[in-house]
């Protein structure tokens, strides 16, 4: 993985002895909170509904056990011993008090990591697909291009005050994990006559206007990638809207020009600015792809393995939900489900981010990616390895078995936190995962993705859920609408809505009939809740939603 070069480790403490000192005059008041407030957003602090919050970013979601334990001792120190993990591959502290934030970034830079650019009209976090590096289906790993992107954006003199926020996935296998159809920029990692390039997606993205991206080239070699990248930035940032905020994203961009002229625009800026390159961006790629060599795999029994899941009807539950295919053999992905049932999905304690931090030196060739699905992954665990391990997570509360299962919810902070929300998240997502573990149905429901958002900036992803939730205010009184059909794959697609919203007290019975309308219509049992959808489409699904209605309508 990636490690801080001398310049890195110069620039971040520059940067954050500035906001120490920009934290010390809004103290004393010689800055207001007006104008503080672009010099905190730079800096990934924002004010919520009742403390600041600090959000640190976790690039393409990759940390070893150092950093982990770094952020365990963080949350102790100047936080209240948790941290929250985001569908951006970030950490956020809820709680600190904003004398304590200059210390905070300095105990993040300590172990190469920083706060810049999570917030801001700039571009954020470069996010990749979590199994990078190890899936089964994998081109090649995508990480070091998410490395290459993150040098080049951070601090970019022409796009730090872009028309809006401007967000960046990466994947490096056909089969999508990290939604980058939903990004102003997706690229999705294709071969062509055996050569590796990328798939170009502009203009996705969720909000109160969600669209789907579209392909702006079908193959863009990896060498043609930076200078291809800025020239789309570059457009974006001369046409891009800044009358109405609601309108600056590039998504309206390309759909108010088309996408033709944004293609031919890019293209023409493209020409001009790749001589500019030299290939000096390709020699820092290739000194970066030396720090993402893979480790050294093991050979080793697989009798530990074998036998606990012969014998153990627990570890085999665990098994085979939160196991995923690696490409080294003997090997498997542990996905770590912070989604125990009742819980707030993506929170993980001090305590736990040890143990996962120990977990990942032990048996983890000391690597750890945190998901856009709010998990934690271990990429890298022999499965002779994987009994103790289980045992350890077990112990800790962190072995429940249900990835990619109805428990397994993203949901946004909500109105518990959120300045911004309309409405409540956790409580709803945590009375669905126990409402169904109370039905023990979730393992015959088999794989269903459920996404919360608590108002219309969809952090929750619920456009994309196979089932989506979205919590509004309706006259002072929390209103919870339903989508269906969405997907966040490589087919994606934005979920339909349902019909009305239902209150708070409603929401939980009515995703029970939804999901139990949903077994009697299946055709087998390994026919998805999605697959189900597509092949019937919303009307039976609305009947079960809204019996009434069905009742009147029939009679």
């Amino acid at each position: 993985m990636y490690r801080y070069t001398e310049f890195d480790t110069e620039f971040v403490t520059e940067r954050n002895a500035q906001f120490r000192a920009q934290v010390e005059r809004r103290i004393d008041g010689s800055l207001t909170e007006d104008e503080f407030k672009p010099l905190r957003l730079m800096n990934g602090l924002y004010l919520q509904l009742h403390a600041y919050m600090l959000r640190v970013a976790i690039p393409y979601g990759t940390l070893d056990s150092r950093q982990m334990t770094a952020l365990a001792d963080i949350a102790d120190r100047w936080d209240k011993g948790y941290g929250h993990f985001t569908t951006r591959q970030n950490i956020q502290y809820n709680w600190p008090l904003l004398r304590d934030v200059p210390d905070m970034l300095d105990a993040l830079a300590d172990v190469g990591m920083h706060a810049i650019q999570t917030s801001g009209n700039t571009i954020r976090n470069v996010t990749a697909d979590h199994f990078a590096g190890a899936a089964a289906d994998e081109i090649a790993d995508p990480r070091p291009v998410a490395e290459l992107i993150r040098q080049w954006s951070t601090d970019h003199p022409e796009f730090q005050f872009l028309p809006r926020k401007f967000k960046v996935a990466v994947t490096g296998s056909p089969n999508d994990r990290a939604v980058t159809k939903a990004h102003d920029i997706g690229l999705r990692m294709v071969e062509r006559d055996g050569v590796a390039g990328f798939e170009v997606i502009v203009g996705g993205g969720l909000g109160r206007t969600p669209m789907i991206g579209k392909v702006l080239r079908d193959f863009l070699p990896r060498e043609d990638l930076l200078p291809y990248l800025e020239s789309i930035v570059s457009v974006y940032n001369l046409l891009g809207r800044r009358d109405n905020k609601y309108k600056a994203r590039i998504k309206i961009t390309v759909h108010e020009n088309g996408l033709d002229d944004i293609r031919a625009r890019v293209e023409e800026r493209f020409a001009l600015i790749r001589p500019q390159f030299s290939g000096v961006d390709q020699q820092l790629l290739a000194a970066i792809e030396a720090d993402f060599a893979a480790p050294a795999f093991k050979s080793a029994s697989l009798a530990p393995f074998e036998a606990a899941y012969s014998n153990d009807p627990i570890f085999r539950s665990w098994a085979d939900t939160n196991l995923s295919d690696h490409r080294a053999p003997g090997y498997a992905i542990v996905s770590i489900s912070l989604k125990a049932h009742g819980a707030t999905p993506g929170d993980a304690s001090s305590d736990q981010m040890r143990l996962m931090a120990s977990l990942a030196r032990d048996y983890g060739h000391d690597e750890l990616r945190i998901s856009h699905e709010q998990n934690v992954i271990l990429p890298h665990v022999h499965r002779g390895d994987l009994p103790a391990l289980h045992a350890a997570l077990k112990d800790a509360g962190l072995a429940t078995a249900n990835i990619g299962l109805i428990s397994d919810i993203i949901a946004c902070p909500g109105m518990d936190y959120c300045a911004l929300a309309t409405a409540r998240s956790i409580p709803i997502a945590q009375e669905i995962a126990t409402r169904f573990d109370e039905l023990k149905l979730e393992h015959d429901v088999g794989p269903l993705k459920i996404k919360i958002s608590g108002c219309i900036n969809a952090c929750g992803h619920h456009h994309v859920g196979h089932i989506g939730i979205l919590g509004l205010d309706r006259a002072g009184v929390e209103n919870y609408q339903i989508t269906l059909g969405g997907d966040g794959t490589q087919d994606a697609a934005i979920g339909e809505r349902a019909g009305p919203g239902f209150s708070a007290d409603e929401i939980i019975p009515a995703i029970e009939r939804l999901v139990l309308a949903y077994l009697d219509l299946r055709t087998e049992p390994s026919e998805t809740f999605l697959q189900t959808y597509r092949r019937l489409g919303l009307s039976p699904f609305k009947s079960a939603l809204y019996p009434a209605e069905a009742k009147a309508d029939a009679a």
